[in-house]
């Protein structure tokens, strides 16, 4: 009989494929739904938007991943809905029923309310983003080549960023670097490095998450690399003549927005209690509450820990992973239930250039070069497939020794947002 439990699992991101994976040997039935047919490392995805990394080096097939998993089968389709009486999952050719069922979904990115502004900018959270980026990126000093008019000239080649988180900040660094090295020797009738790159956010520093110190590090790192700082900003227009608050307007072409997300769809498929990013609330054994069957991991879930909400990264999402396959082992074998779940910090990591990164390890705060080898480990280390691994240590390399970028390829989009 416990051979014919099922569980589903939907999504194959960090959270969902950590409870895949830990269920190998389980007497079970595992199904594990995804809209895409591969595993993203998301933490390097701004790389490839910046001509670092190609998107195959940081996405590996999740069927290849769980290839040697007997019990598990692996679906690409799009969940539209779910039946809680039935445990029925609603997707848009089939239904699939489930015993128990894990939700691991992910978020997307959120304007605020503001979606009129989605047409001029672009967000950062799939492969499909990331090469519209790079395009966006590249065919700006593709046109400012050929452009005449000096004025037109500095729009194009105006990058503004919203949003001073990591990502953000991994982002303007990543951009500056590109202009001011990568592509300085390309052209003839500009020059790269005259390049204004800007980056903008509403609370009073970069990289709120992080010690005020090592924020004070990234701010200066950032400003030496020609990077400009925009703090207690909050925009109020992006449009296709710029970005505007106040009496202050900034002509760009290039707008990157990284400065909010929003959970999936999957409250309203459970019809549940949700925070305002759209999140729900758990109960603390990250199950929904009055539904002991459905667990909600990731950025999908609101779970409070010392009275705040844990943030939407990828250890938190393993963690719970790993925390929900436990939990369920000890279902099908009758064993009392796990004590809570306790989220443990290890620590924050943002790359800001070149040898440069910022390290928060609790009671250890480190920047500059052994920091950004820290960074550098941590990532190769959580890489999927001992390939991907070797092409990127392969790729940083190259780099790192000659400064150029080995992905520069502007490919055409049917969903890209042509710059007039």
């Amino acid at each position: 009989m416990a051979e014919e439990h099922h569980l589903v699992i939907i999504g194959g991101g960090f959270g969902g494929l950590t409870v895949a994976r830990e269920l190998k040997h389980a007497p079970l039935k595992i199904t594990l739904i995804d809209r895409s047919n591969h595993h993203l490392f998301q933490p390097l995805l701004y790389q490839v938007a910046t001509a670092g990394l190609s998107p195959a080096h940081i996405a590996t097939p999740i069927r290849s991943i769980l290839r040697g998993q007997k019990n598990i089968q692996v679906m690409m389709t799009e969940v539209t809905g779910l039946d809680r009486e039935k445990r029925l999952i609603l997707a848009k050719d089939r239904q699939i029923p489930y015993d128990q069922l894990v939700i691991a979904t992910g978020s997307s990115y959120s304007f605020y309310g503001h979606d009129e502004w989605k047409p001029f900018t672009e967000g950062l959270k799939t492969i499909a983003d990331a090469t519209a980026i790079r395009r966006r990126i590249l065919l700006a000093f593709e046109k400012a080549e050929v452009e005449p008019d000096p004025e037109r000239k500095k729009v194009l080649l105006t990058f503004v960023l919203v949003g001073g988180g990591p990502t953000g900040v991994e982002m303007a660094g990543s951009i500056a670097e590109l202009a001011h090295q990568a592509l300085k020797s390309d052209f003839r009738s500009i020059d790269p490095r005259m390049t204004r790159i800007v980056l903008i956010e509403a609370g009073q520093r970069i990289l709120a998450s992080f010690p005020e110190s090592l924020a004070l590090r990234a701010t200066k790192k950032l400003q030496s690399m020609g990077v400009e700082i925009q703090t207690n900003t909050r925009v109020e227009s992006i449009s296709a003549e710029g970005v505007r608050w106040g009496n202050t307007q900034i002509p760009a072409k290039t707008v990157i927005w990284s400065a909010g997300v929003i959970a999936s769809p999957a409250g309203k498929w459970l019809g549940a209690q949700v925070d305002r990013s759209g999140r729900v609330q758990v109960n603390d054994d990250l199950t929904l509450p009055g539904h002991p069957e459905i667990f909600v991991i990731g950025d999908t879930a609101c779970f409070l820990q010392n009275q705040s909400p844990l943030p939407g990264v990828a250890p938190v999402a393993m963690q719970q992973g790993l925390y929900v396959a436990k939990s369920i082992l000890r279902k099908l074998s009758n064993q009392p239930k796990l004590r809570p779940f306790q989220y443990r910090d290890k620590g924050n990591l943002a790359t800001v250039g070149r040898s440069f990164a910022v390290a928060d390890l609790g009671r250890i705060c480190l920047s500059g070069y052994f920091a950004w080898l820290a960074w550098l480990v941590v990532h190769i280390y959580y890489l999927i497939g001992f390939k991907n691994r070797i092409l990127v240590l392969i790729e940083w390399a190259w780099a790192y020794f000659t400064f150029q970028r080995g992905s520069r390829l502007i490919t055409e989009s049917e969903n890209s947002k042509v710059m007039d």
